[in-house]
């Protein structure tokens, strides 16, 4: 059950972070664009190191 958590919690980072991109797009805010970004690459970057550790 462990996994499954983990990968919903992973889409809704990433959710999160395509929301800041575009609600920073709208509003001309490079700053909430810039944290989407680093909230999604960090997802990722922890997915794939928890990926790695896990075999």
């Amino acid at each position: 059950m462990k996994p499954v958590l983990t990968i919903l919690a992973a889409l809704l980072a990433t959710a999160i972070g395509v929301g800041a991109i575009v609600l920073g797009e709208a509003d001309d805010s490079p700053g909430l664009q810039g944290l989407g970004v680093l909230l999604i690459v960090g997802t990722v970057a922890l997915g794939v190191r928890r990926a790695q550790r896990s075999k």
